[in-house]
């Protein structure tokens, strides 16, 4: 697949847990350590903006594309 999830790297930039995030966004631990590894093939706009807000960042700054080689 050609997008990557950079949660992980935005969330240690922030200093912030899974467990906290979790707690704050409103989603199960198990479905962020999903989006955290990059093991899910699609996000609801509105798990990405309660990220976003959270996390005070950008969507491009947990979704980038790589072309495929």
């Amino acid at each position: 697949m050609a997008i990557i999830l950079r949660l992980d790297r935005v969330m240690a930039d922030r200093k912030i847990s899974l467990k906290d995030l979790s707690e704050q966004v409103g989603v199960s631990n198990v479905n962020l350590s999903k989006l955290k590894t990059g093991k899910v093939s699609a996000i609801r706009f509105s798990t990405l903006d309660a990220i976003c807000k959270a996390l005070h960042c950008q969507p491009g700054d947990i979704l980038e594309y790589a072309e495929d080689e």
